[in-house]
C-alpha cells in the first residue's frame, strides 16, 4: 500500500529528500511523473492511462506536505522500510488503507518509474 501523510504534518520537511522516488510534494506544489524518474513524454501508465510525464499535476494537497500513491513504493526495491515514515519526526507518515497493493505491485511500479 502507498503511504499517505496525515494533518498532523507540521510541514517540517523531513521526509521529501528521503523518498527514492520523489512522490512527496510541498503542499500546493504540482508534481509530475517525471520528477526524480527516468520517465519522460508520453507515457503509459501501470493502469492503461496515457499521460505527458513532463505535466504539471494537480496537487494532492494544499495545505501540507503529500504522498503521490502512484509513485509511492513504499521504499520496495531501495530500502526495508519507507524512508518517510522513519525521518518523520512527528509520526504522520502512515499506511494508506485506500491504497492498499501488495509486493509485487509496488516492485513492479518501482521498475516502471526507474526504466529496469
Amino acid at each position: 500500500m502507498a503511504i499517505i501523510i496525515t494533518d498532523e504534518c507540521i510541514n517540517c520537511g523531513a521526509c521529501e529528500p528521503e523518498c527514492p522516488n520523489t512522490a512527496i510534494y510541498e503542499g500546493a506544489d504540482d508534481w509530475r511523473w517525471k520528477d526524480g524518474t527516468r520517465l519522460s513524454g508520453k507515457i503509459i501508465l501501470p493502469d492503461g492511462t496515457e499521460v505527458d510525464a513532463d505535466a504539471a499535476q494537480t496537487p494532492v494537497s494544499d495545505d501540507i506536505y503529500y504522498i503521490v500513491p502512484g509513485k509511492c513504493t513504499e521504499c520496495k526495491g531501495f530500502h526495508d522500510e519507507p524512508q518517510c515514515a522513519a525521518v518523520c519526526p512527528v509520526d504522520c507518515c502512515v499506511p494508506d488503507d485506500n491504497h492498499v497493493e501488495d509486493e509485487e505491485t509496488l516492485l513492479n511500479r518501482q521498475s516502471f518509474l526507474h526504466n529496469e
